[in-house]
């Protein structure tokens, strides 16, 4: 498997609130499906970290394509996102 690191910084408050329950329905079907391992805000609450699980041949392009079906990317409620591959090192994942 493959991992990305995507970093969501949140945008405006208002747009986040009123979309939060859907993007938590949204990372939940994510999980279930096994492509999100882990997600949840950083302390001080102005961005969020989530880690995806891809197959080995998947790039940020997949990862992206993914996220960009989070109702957060859909409503516009993130300032910014950035998308990395991860190498875990030490995998407790698999």
């Amino acid at each position: 498997m493959k991992y990305f690191a995507a970093t969501y910084t949140y945008g405006e408050k208002s747009i986040v609130d009123a979309t939060r329950p859907a993007h938590r329905e949204f990372i939940a079907s994510q999980l279930a499906l096994g492509r999100i391992v882990g997600s949840g805000p950083y302390a001080g609450g102005d961005q969020a970290l989530i880690i995806l699980q891809l197959p080995d041949t998947a790039t940020d392009k997949d990862a992206s394509a993914v996220l960009d079906e989070d109702p957060y990317t859909v409503a516009r409620a993130l300032a910014a996102r950035e998308i990395r591959e991860w190498n875990p090192v030490m995998n407790i994942f698999s």
